[in-house]
């Protein structure tokens, strides 16, 4: 069970303990629930309403993070397609005009800077 579904179950209850309670003691003594009790039901209440809309919200904002993810994914594979042959024979052909191999060129090693060397 979710979340959100939980805090909702949570406040019903709550409110239905508080409703019944002061139903059966102003039946039975004429009066009511200790304060107290009645504020305790209210807040349980109110605290699970509270997290069940912010369980609510994070859902929305979860499901719009996916579907941006996937649109953003979906996009960039078809420039990929359009634009990425295109860009490698680009390189090639210009390397291959200018008529010079690239010379490799191996990365010396990292030390502690030029005291090393």
């Amino acid at each position: 069970m979710t979340l959100k579904w939980l805090t909702v179950v949570v406040a019903t209850v709550s409110m239905t303990l508080c409703a019944t309670g002061n139903v059966v003691t102003l039946a039975v003594n004429g009066g009511q629930l200790p304060l107290l009790v009645n504020l305790f039901a209210l807040t349980t209440a109110g605290t699970a309403v509270v997290l069940a809309v912010v369980a609510e919200l994070h859902d929305r904002l979860d499901n719009r993070v996916t579907a941006l993810t996937e649109f953003l994914v979906e996009r960039l594979r078809e420039i990929e397609e359009r634009a990425g042959d295109r860009n490698t024979g680009f390189v090639e052909g210009y390397l291959l005009s200018h008529g010079q191999d690239a010379a490799v060129v191996p990365f010396g090693r990292r030390g502690r800077g030029a005291a090393e060397r």
